[in-house]
């Protein structure tokens, strides 16, 4: 079912809603499992729809606030420092992108990430998956092996593990990812250099300075009179309000980011008119979004209602031959790849993970090892369309998942590949 999935969106014979949809239908009922279809179903659906109300609520929050003009300062700042040069902006990208994602949220990373910086690649008439797969990249580096971020969380609760202990010999490993990242930026970047230039936005005349300049101009421009420069500071205080709300977790982030938009939108367009017509403005890429949450919601459904999930995880783990049991976190490292990218982080943490670091131990492997093995595949693993912040990623590049995965899963494979040498070079996992 994974194989002819993941065939499907990547050779584009279906779009992702449909393949998510209705693969695991077609399979389940192979499987004779018709008869409890709607009951898996509507759990998958409840599962994913608090994420579904996250992203919704979010895209219109900040959609409405670069409407409002809050990042054309940080735009002009960055533009006066990187020259309009795609290699400074890139690694900038990559800079700004791990710093946000300290917190360990993903929707939190992409959202301030993409908002700041994709319309300044759009003037500049950059890739825009450029952009996407390094914030993917930045993420998937930091989320997944700081203590407080989803994978490792789970990683640590699964086995029991001190966080300190699982994390202190991590670090020199997450600063050689995050040079991963940066590197992969700097290759981007060169890339772009030599497709569209370096562009000196402040000389070029709009329209006539290049055909990419010209098209990107198109796309980026938007009327003036949505700008609101004069609440450029009630914007930032109600966008860092937000922020530390969310930190907090005083309220449930669907409710936040729902009060957030209405309060964004009454201070910046008081008239219902245009209230209404920004909300029409982003409907379809907000609605594009939800749409995949909720068919992914299918997707894991079914997966974990037919057992489909514990069938692939004891049938992995029973081919993996004695003979590499010395070599074991090496094995559980390069395999975190496939097996995070066809299930959710809960189903490998909490149904896999157990079982490999039992079988670690066996060969007299620490547990701790395996956990810090087992978060080194997670830039395949943002790459799976079973990660809510990554649909919200290709949502707001307006791109599909299908595309992002052909362009970026070399560069996510190498970021994995890189941190599990690095772990090995720093002791953070044992060769033998």
């Amino acid at each position: 079912m994974v194989v002819v999935f993941t065939y499907l969106i990547m050779s584009k014979r279906l779009s992702p809603i449909n393949a998510l949809t209705i693969v695991p239908i077609i399979f389940a009922l192979i499987g004779g499992f018709g008869a409890d279809l709607g009951d898996m179903m509507i759990e998958g659906l409840k599962v994913v729809a608090p994420s579904a109300a996250l992203l919704l609520f979010a895209i219109l929050f900040f959609g409405v606030l670069i409407d409002a003009g809050l990042f054309d300062p940080l735009i002009k700042k960055m533009l006066s420092i990187v020259k309009g040069d795609p290699v400074k902006i890139t690694i900038g990208t990559a800079i700004l992108a791990s710093t946000v994602a300290l917190d360990g949220d993903g929707t939190t990373t992409h959202m301030i990430t993409i908002s700041a910086m994709l319309p300044l690649y759009l003037r500049l008439g950059m890739n825009p998956l450029v952009l996407a797969i390094i914030s993917l990249l930045s993420l998937s580096i930091m989320s997944g092996m700081t203590p407080w971020g989803g994978p490792a969380t789970r990683a640590i609760t699964s086995l029991g593990l001190d966080a300190s202990e699982f994390f202190i010999p991590l670090l020199p490993t997450m600063i050689g990812g995050i040079l991963c990242v940066i590197f992969t930026a700097y290759v981007l970047g060169k890339k772009e250099r030599e497709r569209v230039g370096v562009i000196n936005i402040d000389h070029a005349p709009k329209g006539t300075a290049t055909p990419h300049l010209a098209e990107a101009a198109a796309t980026y421009d938007m009327s003036e009179s949505l700008k609101r420069p004069k609440l450029l500071w009630v914007n930032l205080l109600l966008t860092l309000t937000v922020m530390v709300v969310l930190v907090m977790g005083v309220l449930p982030v669907p409710v936040l980011f729902l009060v957030g938009f209405v309060l964004a939108s009454m201070i910046n367009y008081p008239d219902l008119e245009q209230q209404k017509e920004r909300l029409l403005a982003h409907a379809g890429n907000a609605l594009t979004v939800v749409t995949l949450v909720f068919a992914a919601g299918i997707f894991t459904g079914i997966f974990s209602g037919t057992k489909m999930v514990d069938a692939i995880a004891n049938s992995l783990v029973s081919i993996i031959p004695d003979s590499l049991g010395s070599f074991f976190p090496i094995v559980v490292a390069l395999t975190s790849m496939p097996f995070t990218f066809v299930l959710s982080n809960d189903a490998y943490y909490f149904g896999v993970l157990p079982i490999l670091a039992e079988a670690a131990s066996a060969y007299g492997v620490d547990p701790v090892e395996i956990a810090r093995a087992s978060v080194l595949g997670q830039p395949v693993h943002f790459l799976s369309p079973l990660v809510a912040s990554t649909l919200l990623l290709v949502g707001m590049v307006k791109t599909d998942i299908g595309q992002l995965q052909r362009y970026g899963f070399k560069w996510a494979v190498f970021c994995s590949i890189g941190v599990t040498v690095i772990a090995v070079l720093t002791g953070a996992i044992s060769l033998f």
